[in-house]
């Protein structure tokens, strides 16, 4: 029996205008009758999200920072934060690299230091609560940082995972977008994240499913016993989870959950 939904929002649940369709509240209101726990597992930050699902916010639990942070009727009950003594040097060989740009996401807020379009459009989309500074070095220690996002205007598959990866060894750097890497904690993951919340609700694998499209999803989808990528997921991830679903423009996600609560129910 199904007791737990995940999905991760861009490139998944939202359009290509990073647009939530309205149809997903009715959706997790029905989940929520009948007693399946809805999650949206997300890099983004968690005022963001919070944003997103106001109708919703009481109904589900929120995985965010690409699962550094987890969050339930506003209760903080996982955090796991880039250790603070790391942060610098991961700030220096981002910054070593041309065409890189940080932002330091915070449990609270997000800090970027550039200004350059389209990085600071793009950083102000997914972080509801960002701060121009003049430099991230002077927010180390301000507030727990859950993740080091890196916008890379040459494509993150081509530039930054194959050069930061060695510069930064102890600390996971992860593709989770087109022209994004996340910098994290060495077990900072969708994956990590989804095994606490199988803890706490007591789940098991069969009663979970989870929606991505990119590798920082792959961790999640493997502790579900029901895992989909969208048709439009990047091809490396679609090779390792054989189950495609409609793009995320054709409504891929929303499509397969009214099937999955069709088929245990007749009708929403």
């Amino acid at each position: 029996m199904l007791k737990f939904i995940a999905t991760d929002l861009d490139g998944t649940l939202l359009d290509q205008e990073h647009r939530l369709p309205e149809e997903i509240f009715p959706i997790i209101r029905e989940t929520t009758r009948r007693g399946i726990l809805f999650c949206p597992a997300s890099g983004r930050q968690y005022a963001n999200l919070e944003t997103l699902f106001a109708p919703v916010k009481d109904d589900v639990i929120f995985m965010a920072e690409n699962g550094a942070l987890i969050k339930y009727r506003g209760e903080t009950l996982y955090l796991n934060p880039v250790p603070e003594e790391l942060i610098r040097d991961a700030l220096d060989a981002v910054r070593a690299i041309p065409d890189l740009f940080p932002m330091l996401c915070g449990s609270e807020n997000a800090y970027v230091e550039n200004s350059e379009e389209p990085f600071y459009t793009f950083a102000r989309l997914s972080y509801t609560n960002c701060i121009k500074v003049a430099s991230l070095n002077e927010v180390i220690g301000r507030e727990k940082i859950c993740k080091i996002a890196v916008y890379d205007q040459m494509g993150s598959a081509n530039n930054c995972i194959k050069r930061l990866p060695a510069k930064i060894p102890l600390l996971r750097t992860i593709l989770s977008g087109a022209d994004w890497c996340d910098i994290s904690a060495i077990n900072a993951n969708k994956g990590d994240a989804m095994r606490f919340i199988k803890n706490r609700f007591s789940l098991k694998n069969s009663e979970c499913a989870a929606f991505g499209d990119h590798m920082n999803d792959y961790e999640m989808l493997l502790e579900c016993g029901s895992a989909y990528v969208t048709e439009n997921a990047y091809p490396p991830l679609k090779k390792l989870i054989p189950n495609v679903v409609p793009s995320n423009n054709e409504g891929g996600v929303l499509l397969t959950l009214k099937k999955i609560l069709l088929s245990t129910e007749n009708g929403l």
